[in-house]
């Protein structure tokens, strides 16, 4: 489209469940990008995971057109996911835009991602329409909310939208809205080529696809283009639009955003936040991209029954092909075998990941317990990351270990602060501020060590909360604590899959649940198995699996008091030489049970 006044980029940005994919779907409908027929709940939302679990993964995008006022507006939109694990999805998603549609519940109000994603749009600049949704429920207040928005993000609560994404509400009067305040792209059509590269998909017929905003210049069939991060030149094979569907179109201009083709064999290939320009007329100023995701959770993957470390490994590149956010490395294990080392942005991806891998490439997953990444200062002044406690060096050599902090906005009831505080304690949180966002809800911002919200904290928040309890976080540096590393000898053996770093003052109540759960999980064997806690050299708990027990005195029933003994001896080296020789079989179980320390 050659003129740019027509054109609108903007994203749908909102905490998790406040409708964005749904209110996505009216768009499509309301302006004839689909059908009634082919309508389905969750359109955009193209991976079976992301239909099942009712959530967003990965950022997708549509381009629809609507008349106002008798000109035809191109909207470009890009739905973007909520959870807390996607925030550089949403980052992308807002680069490639000039402003966004802040969606709230009506029923629930302003949450802590609402806030977070909030406060992402306004330090990328962008124009924010507020739109409240869910006006349709009984429970709906939006008034109020549109009031709280003003207050806790400072967005104009007198011009926010009101509508309904399920019923089609307001859905004509939000497209106008769109076009009037959103503010068209800047760009010159006849300066050199300049387009950020946002996103990535790999095809098996035609390669990489990547997901394009143009900036400056157009780009068609045919062009030579040169990935700038990359210094690597393809030859454009094919343009497009997802209108949803993919549309081949004759080219893509200043302002526009489309997909190019250009026969990029795999991910590898591509830098995600790269600028594509062209080999004959370059430009000389490159997009300012992306910070590259860093993976903050870490665990490992093990092939289980009926898999192989091969195939397990194929199932890895596989997937790391179609999304490059996780990282993987070859680890060994006495316990488990050869096995990989995985990165994740949090939880909730380290769970997608192995579903995905169990789903897509059919293999079985042995998974450890998920720990952080830790910095270490060393006694010589140098400074070392770890993402496994198998990797601790020799204490005597560490001055002191760091672990990653987080800052976590907590969005709950005024009538819950109390219990949520004191969960906040045990978990080793320093209060920093108290805000009231109404009389009836209160905004609670805390410091974190990670690995004490990794595992179970937003379980626990919605339960002391009773449901209504939101939480957003952001890492934001490294801290020194007296930490150790809690050794778990399954037989007197070191089992370095079970092996946490844990704060000193918590490491005897860790210890012990480790063991007692182990004891429950492990079966019993032939002989004795003791189950120890240690930190260094010091047992700080202990568990014992009791043999089986089988009477071979049965048959004896008469005759001398030395035939009885003769038997029970023979039974007792039995034992002692099948302790020494046989191994002690670790269930999966016994390292899910390290997941949830708090499980009774």
């Amino acid at each position: 489209m050659s003129d740019l006044s027509l054109i609108r980029n903007f994203s749908i940005i909102a905490h998790i469940d406040h409708g964005k994919s749904t209110l996505a779907d009216r768009l499509l409908e309301h302006t004839g990008a689909i059908s009634k027929r082919e309508m389905r709940d969750q359109f955009l939302d193209d991976m079976d995971l992301e239909r099942e679990m009712g959530i967003t993964i990965k950022a997708n995008r549509a381009t629809v057109f609507h008349e106002l006022e008798g000109r035809r507006y191109m909207l470009n939109l890009l739905d973007t996911p909520g959870h807390v694990d996607f925030h550089y999805e949403v980052s992308r998603a807002l680069a490639a835009c000039e402003g966004v549609l802040l969606l709230v519940d009506a029923t629930q109000g302003v949450q802590a991602q609402t806030v977070a994603n909030a406060y992402m749009a306004i330090e990328a600049g962008l124009e924010i329409v507020l739109v409240i949704n869910k006006v349709d429920l009984p429970s709906a207040h939006p008034e109020d909310t549109a009031l709280e928005a003003e207050q806790v993000i400072g967005v104009d609560a007198a011009s926010s939208v009101f509508v309904s994404a399920k019923t089609g509400v307001g859905i004509d009067e939000l497209l106008d809205t769109v076009c009037r305040r959103i503010p068209p792209p800047k760009g010159d059509l006849t300066a050199p080529l300049r387009a950020l590269l946002y996103d990535a998909k790999p095809d098996p017929h035609r390669g990489v696809i990547v997901h394009v905003r143009v900036f400056d210049g157009t780009v068609k069939r045919g062009d030579k283009i040169r990935m700038m991060g990359t210094g690597s030149d393809h030859i454009v094979t094919e343009v497009g639009k997802y209108c949803p569907k993919p549309q081949v179109v004759p080219q893509l201009g200043a302002g526009e955003v489309g997909y190019i083709v250009a026969g990029i064999k795999t991910l590898a290939d591509v830098n995600i936040g790269d600028t594509i320009t062209h080999v004959s007329r370059p430009t000389d100023k490159p997009l300012p991209g992306y910070k590259p995701p860093k993976q903050m959770v870490f665990c490992d993957f093990y092939p289980g029954p009926g898999t192989t470390t091969e195939e397990l490994r194929e199932a890895m590149e596989k997937l790391f092909l179609n999304d490059s956010s996780f990282t993987y490395e070859t680890v060994s294990s006495d316990a488990l075998g050869i096995g990989f080392r995985c990165g994740f942005l949090g939880l909730l991806h380290m769970r997608i990941i192995q579903e995905r891998l169990e789903r897509e490439s059919d293999v079985n997953i042995v998974q450890t317990a998920p720990t952080v990444s830790f910095e270490l200062l060393m006694k010589n002044g140098e400074v070392r990351h770890i993402s496994s406690p198998s990797e601790l060096p020799d204490m005597t050599t560490i001055e002191e270990i760091r672990e990653p902090m987080i800052k976590a906005a907590m969005i709950v009831p005024a009538d819950c602060v109390g219990t949520v505080m004191t969960l906040s304690m045990e978990r080793r949180g320093t209060h920093r501020k108290t805000e009231y966002l109404s009389p009836t809800r209160v905004m609670l911002t805390y410091e974190f060590p990670l690995a004490e919200i990794i595992y179970d904290f937003y379980d626990k928040l919605k339960s002391c909360t009773k449901g209504y309890g939101t939480v957003d976080y952001e890492v934001t540096h490294f801290r020194a604590d007296d930490l150790v590393k809690l050794d778990i000898l399954v037989n007197a053996i070191k089992v370095d899959a079970l092996s946490v770093i844990v704060h000193r003052d918590k490491a005897p109540y860790r210890g012990r649940r480790l063991c007692e759960r182990l004891r429950k999980e492990i079966p019993r064997h032939q002989f004795e198995i003791p189950l120890q806690a240690a930190i260094g050299g010091k047992i700080i708990a202990r568990e014992t699996i009791k043999a089986f027990r089988k009477d071979v005195t049965a048959k004896c029933y008469g005759g001398d008091i030395t035939r009885k003994r003769k038997l029970l001896e023979k039974q007792k080296e039995g034992k002692k030489r099948m302790k020494m020789v046989g191994s002690v079989e670790i269930p999966q179980q016994a390292f899910i049970s390290i997941l949830d320390p708090d499980a009774e």
